[in-house]
């Protein structure tokens, strides 16, 4: 009896235990989550990789506008090898026919007799221009027997004002002294194609003619003025290269006519009537009447120290040149 009892009790409980479990099943376990550090690794994995294509990114660009450089420095050096061989093509083709031209004035004078006409003989520029020599350019004067002077090099413009004038003096590039004696002054100094003074005997020899002479300026805006005097003539050195001029005209302003029937002088030579030297004292030049008439710019003709008045701001060059009149 008890053993049945006993049994009976087992079942029982086991009934009760299985009725609990039914309502009360078990959860299943979660998966298990990745250590922390193990995110942390392919975080900075991604960052190193971002970091790296962000590195060769920047180097491309940089590469890239290396070659864009190259490529505009090319194309630069290009156009200024192209524009320097035009200079030189053009330069070449200047001096051919400056050449060309030369020949063709020895050929002339070689054939002139001595027995020539004044209307054949070559003076000057207007009397090359003349024989229809229409290229501005250096050309070379026959020898003055008269005078006995040499065969004279000179640069003659056949293009301005009418053609055949003789330049005897620029003052642009700057890079030659006018600050010179007596004996320079007499023969000349400077590279006709540059800065030069053609040399006081060369304006006796070609004003024994009667002459027009012309003076042009220019400022640093490209603006100009001139003046012009149709009669212009220097003596020789026995009178001190004395100067005589008049009739003015243009817009520059006549102060050389303060200047007229007077000496020239230079540094330790002094002609003029100043006490103290003057050609010393203004570093060149001078002549007899003071230099006191501009008013608004004051520009310096190195060779008479001739002031014009005129409105130009500042002069950066000048031209002096003669033709007959």
């Amino acid at each position: 009896m008890s053993l049945r009892t006993a049994a009976l009790s087992v079942t029982l409980l086991l009934l009760v235990l299985s009725e609990v479990w039914a309502q009360n099943p078990r959860k299943r376990m979660a998966p298990p989550k990745p250590p922390k550090a193990q995110c942390c690794d392919e975080v900075r994995s991604l960052k190193v990789q971002v970091a790296n294509l962000t590195s060769l990114l920047e180097e491309l660009n940089r590469k890239q506008e290396t070659d864009m450089m190259n490529v505009v420095r090319q194309m630069m050096e290009l156009d200024k090898q192209n524009r320097q061989q035009e200079a030189r093509v053009t330069e070449a083709e200047s001096k051919y026919s400056e050449i060309n031209n030369r020949v063709e004035i020895m050929q002339l004078q070689a054939s002139q007799s001595v027995t020539q006409s004044s209307s054949d003989a070559i003076y000057d520029c207007a009397s090359l221009y003349n024989k229809n020599y229409k290229i501005s350019g250096e050309y070379k004067l026959p020898a003055d027997e008269f005078l006995g002077t040499p065969e004279l090099d000179v640069f003659c413009d056949m293009e301005s004002n009418g053609g055949g004038w003789t330049l005897i003096q620029r003052r642009k590039v700057g890079l030659t002294s006018f600050n010179r004696d007596w004996k320079q002054y007499k023969n000349g100094f400077g590279t006709i194609r540059g800065d030069f003074w053609l040399g006081n005997d060369n304006l006796f020899r070609m004003t024994r003619q009667p002459s027009t002479l012309r003076i042009e300026m220019e400022d640093w805006e490209g603006e100009t003025r001139y003046a012009e005097y149709s009669y212009f003539t220097v003596k020789n050195e026995l009178n001190s290269f004395k100067l005589l001029i008049a009739n003015y005209s243009g817009n520059a302003g006549d102060s050389l006519r303060y200047h007229n029937n007077t000496n020239f002088s230079t540094k330790g030579k002094d002609n003029d009537k100043c006490v103290d030297d003057c050609a010393s004292l203004r570093k060149g030049t001078n002549r007899d009447k003071r230099l006191h008439q501009a008013t608004v710019t004051e520009f310096v003709f190195d060779q008479m120290k001739i002031i014009f008045s005129f409105t130009l701001q500042v002069v950066t060059g000048t031209t002096v040149a003669l033709t007959p009149t």
